[in-house]
């Protein structure tokens, strides 16, 4: 599992994939609650919802890789077939698509569940 992250980074590179992570968590979060109530189609609702869920998954650093491949994914798909400006969502997917190549950082819980162990003896 350890191959899916790069290092996880601590001091100031931790802090700013930290602040990168929360940033595009934001931005999901509030446009996935607030954009699916300007419409009523299922099929306009369904990528921010994912978006959302995928936004508090970033944020907590959790599955950071597929989460942030997802996230490009979802924002692309939003991009090319929502009506409307699309660069913010060319931003959160070039944003998601980072955090997937970098990985969380130290601050998060993939650094806890995979990251590596010092062993005392």
């Amino acid at each position: 599992m350890q191959r899916l992250f790069s290092t996880f980074a601590n001091g100031w590179p931790g802090v700013g994939l930290l602040l990168q992570r929360i940033l595009t968590a934001i931005i999901l979060v509030r446009f996935g609650t607030v954009q699916p109530t300007d419409t009523s189609a299922f099929t306009s609702m369904l990528p921010h919802s994912v978006g959302t869920c995928a936004g508090i998954l970033l944020l907590v650093g959790l599955w950071t890789p597929v989460v942030g491949t997802l996230i490009a994914g979802i924002e692309l798909w939003i991009a090319f077939t929502q009506p409307g400006d699309p660069w913010m969502a060319i931003i959160v997917a070039t944003l998601g698509g980072t955090a997937a190549m970098i990985g969380p950082g130290a601050w998060s819980i993939d650094a806890r569940l995979f990251g590596r162990k010092h062993i005392d003896t």
